[in-house]
């Protein structure tokens, strides 16, 4: 198993492509799974579905994403990207590798096996939301999936162990723009200015608050700025000011409340300033939220070793949770160790662990 691991993670790796477009390693694919008798479907943007149908009522599903990131490879591998400027960093060749290896396995013992199975290859997780696209096509009603599986490679756990939490695993992800419009004027008449950068410094400042201190302790959630640019030149009032951050919640309660209040926060500054705000939330990603059920019963037939119960949940976001919509999921995370975070130039991981993974999907295929 390890060297066909082995192999397509390498394979894969050096021909990472972003997005849904894909043409490469949708062929590589396609190449691997034509030696199975398994049902190949194509629902558009680079997607790749392979149903085996051993005859049983309903489906087991499976996914694996795709898409690499826009980074420069800086980690000197002999299998380094061919693709300058696209690098898979976030273990996406790694995540194909694993279903590719358990296609191999469930083509072997599919008469076995208590339900038929649909392995999900899934294209732009890391930019628009590529598991939404597969949902709205209908497949998982079409096929009777009863519940479907994800694995995530991750730094933070150590390398072969295996994590996972009943309910919120990771967080929903909404893009926040804060637009501040003030009028300028020379700070030596400053008084007849309209100051859009003190404005914002203050909505930063309310909102921080009102994060912290208005919602239960004990919900996770994380509300910020990373970019605020305001003004033109030092010596006048600034007429202007952007902020840019990111809502995370786990519970539909705290986004609601925090765009609401956010947008509240807007308009008391307008009335106390005279600046304009226009205060906007993007939809985001729902959040990551394992199905108690099937996460007790993955419990159960694991056994106390089969994985790491993990604490907390994650703030970083995940279109795995489009899935969770429709169907019941379980979202994994497989310990990679290291000193490299996703996302680095230089992220890389011992291919070993990958065989944790797909003996983790191999005994999944019981429930």
């Amino acid at each position: 198993m390890l060297e066909n691991l082995i192999a397509h993670r390498r394979a894969l790796h050096r021909i990472p492509e972003l997005d849904d477009q894909l043409p490469k390693t949708r062929d590589y694919l396609l190449s691997q799974l034509a030696r199975f008798r398994c049902r190949i479907i194509q629902p558009g943007h680079s997607a790749v579905l392979a149903f085996f149908d051993g005859g049983k009522p309903d489906t087991t599903a499976f996914r694996s994403d795709m898409d690499a990131l826009p980074i420069r490879e800086q980690t000197g591998l002999p299998f380094a990207s061919a693709h300058p400027g696209q690098m898979h960093a976030c273990g996406h060749d790694g995540h194909m590798a694993m279903l590719l290896c358990l296609a191999e396995y469930v083509d072997a013992h599919l008469d076995e096996l208590p339900r038929n199975v649909l392995l999900v290859f899934q294209p732009a997780e890391e930019t628009t939301g590529g598991a939404r696209d597969i949902c709205r096509t209908g497949i998982f009603q079409e096929l009777r999936a009863r519940h479907i599986f994800g694995i995530h490679l991750w730094p933070d756990l150590p390398a072969g162990v295996i994590g996972t939490r009943s309910g919120p695993m990771m967080a929903r992800s909404s893009e926040v723009t804060v637009e501040i419009l003030g009028k300028s004027a020379h700070i030596a008449k400053w008084q007849e200015g309209i100051d859009a950068l003190a404005a914002g410094a203050e909505f930063i400042r309310r909102a921080y608050a009102m994060a912290n201190t208005e919602l239960p302790a004990d919900w996770y959630q994380v509300f910020k700025f990373g970019r605020m640019e305001s003004g033109t030149v030092r010596n006048a009032v600034s007429a202007r000011t952007l902020l840019e951050g990111t809502l995370r919640t786990f519970q539909d309660e705290a986004f609601d409340h925090i765009t609401r209040r956010a947008a509240e926060i807007g308009q008391e500054l307008t009335k106390e300033t005279g600046c304009q705000f226009s205060v906007r939330f993007s939809e985001g990603y729902p959040p990551v939220c394992n199905d108690p059920q099937l996460y007790a019963k993955a419990a159960a037939l694991l056994g106390p070793d089969g994985f790491t119960p993990l604490a907390e949940p994650a703030l970083i976001a995940e279109d795995f949770s489009f899935y969770q919509q429709v169907l019941p999921g379980l979202f994994f995370f497989l310990g990679v160790g290291g000193d490299q975070p996703l996302h680095s130039d230089r992220f890389c991981f011992d291919e070993k662990v990958l065989v944790q993974g797909v003996l983790l999907y191999q005994a999944l295929l019981q429930l």
